[in-house]
């Protein structure tokens, strides 16, 4: 079976622990003095110098990402030298050739058989300014990766990119989104091998590009001369496992003197900031001592690491509780400290909007009180407006019962914090179902195991939960944060329960 780009992507990541590619640009005034022919011959130069960084880096890297441009200037020599570089590939790292293409018809196919058939390569960049059919010839190739500009790292990509824009074919006024998430939302119904291209510079966007594409490979230019923000980005930007993101570094690797250590460097810097800097205690909690603090930053996944952070926030605790009915608990379970740390709602945020992006979903609504910040925080990250039910309806002004603007027979999916019997939500669902409004499904951050999920599916309501309490009790067991006979104690209190 052939290997498909984003196949032997994963295998190279996984083997060479890394979310780093080198970009292959050689530039004639950069040509390193070391590489120099003593015949003058230029383009055997440059030849030596991409061996010589691939040699040095093929261990290090998931990827390598020569862009077209730089060999086209060359003339035929350059495209020469292209091909001859790509043959010095190791032949199980993926080859992303950057050329953003974007045409139609005839051309788009030719470009396609230009990139696939002749040069051979694992996958290519392509600007979606003219639509699908612009992708449809590269889409036929179905091992190959197909990564469409997004939100692009030069200083000018706010001038289209950020215009916000209603579908116009349902001409809904009140869904402006920016045009780059348009892009994502269409992309990925063009292709299962679509990735996206989104710039390090603007890191502000990558929460919204996650939550719109929560599966997909983004390809990261703008680390390093352009100046982006390498923590920022991994924050917002690496999937639930870790991974999702192509690290691009030309100039920071193939200018350095040494390039292994430079890759080296990169590639390990990449890898401690995987583990969101969420996982370390705030400044409030308990200090551990630094060999347990450092395991617990490097050991953890990102799933893991959210789960860490409430229990550091104190929003998972254990003791002696006395809950609303009156019952004495051994857990007790308080999101509404999330407001008070607000990277750490922003993760959890980004974990809500990967459930919603697959849901039909018009607006969000948040549960009063404590699902309200959360609702708001999901709502910014998946770029989705978002209303609320009231406690009470007002007695003064417009007497509304639901806050923000809506319309019957719009689908709204309800943000809950956490869900034990279901009560209050199927509340919710009620009073906004008796508007006219659509209600299937809701999303939560911790179930409870105590019957809620059952109990809205009777209702007709599907429960989507980031974690269940058996996870986070896993978790925190497996970090040395939980005893496990203390762990036994809530089980056993959850199930008779």
């Amino acid at each position: 079976m052939t290997a498909t780009f984003f196949t032997k992507l994963e295998a190279a990541s996984i083997r060479n622990q890394s979310l780093l590619c080198v970009g292959l640009d050689p530039t004639p005034a950069q040509l390193p003095a070391k590489h120099r022919q003593d015949n003058g011959n230029l383009v055997a130069g440059l030849l030596a110098w991409n061996q010589a960084v691939i040699a040095e880096t093929a261990e290090l890297v998931c990827t390598y990402k020569p862009n077209s441009a730089f060999y086209e200037a060359l003339g035929a020599p350059g495209m020469e030298l292209l091909c001859q570089t790509l043959a010095a590939i190791p032949a199980e790292i993926p080859v992303l050739l950057d050329v953003k293409r974007g045409d139609i018809g005839n051309t788009a196919a030719a470009y396609a058989q230009a990139c696939f058939d002749v040069l051979g390569v694992d996958g290519v960049t392509l600007s979606p300014y003219l639509g699908r059919d612009s992708v449809d010839a590269f889409a036929r190739y179905a091992d190959k990766g197909l990564f469409v500009l997004c939100h692009t790292s030069n200083p000018s990509a706010g001038e289209f990119q950020h215009l916000e824009i209603s579908d116009w074919r349902t001409l809904d006024r009140e869904a402006n989104q920016p045009l780059y998430i348009h892009v994502v939302r269409n992309a990925l119904h063009w292709s299962p091998n679509i990735g996206f291209v989104v710039g390090a510079t603007y890191p502000a966007v990558f929460a919204s590009v996650r939550a719109a594409a929560p599966q997909s490979w983004f390809l990261v230019p703008g680390i390093g001369a352009q100046g982006g923000d390498l923590p920022a980005t991994l924050q917002a930007g690496l999937r639930s496992d870790g991974a999702g993101l192509i690290i691009s570094a030309s100039r920071g690797v193939c200018l350095a003197d040494d390039y292994r250590a430079a890759a080296l460097g990169l590639r390990d810097e990449i890898n401690a900031y995987r583990q969101p800097l969420l996982s370390a205690p705030p400044s409030t909690a308990p200090k551990t001592t630094p060999d347990v603090e450092q395991k617990t930053e490097v050991g953890a996944t990102t799933r893991e690491a959210l789960i860490l952070g409430l229990a550091d926030l104190g929003a998972v605790k254990f003791g002696n509780f006395t809950l609303a009915s009156g019952t004495q608990s051994p857990l007790y379970i308080d999101l509404r400290l999330l407001v008070s740390q607000p990277q750490l709602l922003a993760q959890a945020a980004v974990a809500y909007a990967n459930l919603l992006a697959p849901l039909p979903c018009d607006r969000v609504a948040g549960v009063p009180y404590a699902a309200l910040p959360i609702g708001t925080a999901v709502a910014l990250a998946a770029a989705v407006p978002m209303i609320y039910p009231r406690k009470e309806a007002k007695a003064h002004g417009l007497g509304k019962d639901i806050e923000g603007l809506w319309q019957a027979g719009e689908r709204v999916v309800i943000i809950e914090d956490l869900i034990t019997k279901g009560g209050s939500t199927l509340q919710t669902v009620e009073r906004l179902r008796a508007v006219g409004l659509t209600i299937t499904d809701v999303i939560v951050l911790i179930d409870r195991e105590q019957g809620g999920v059952a109990n809205l599916a009777a209702a007709g309501v599907t429960a989507h939960a980031v974690f269940t309490v058996s996870e986070v009790l896993d978790t925190l067991v497996r970090h040395g944060r939980l005893d496990p006979a203390k762990r036994q104690e809530v089980v056993d209190f959850l199930h008779s329960n």
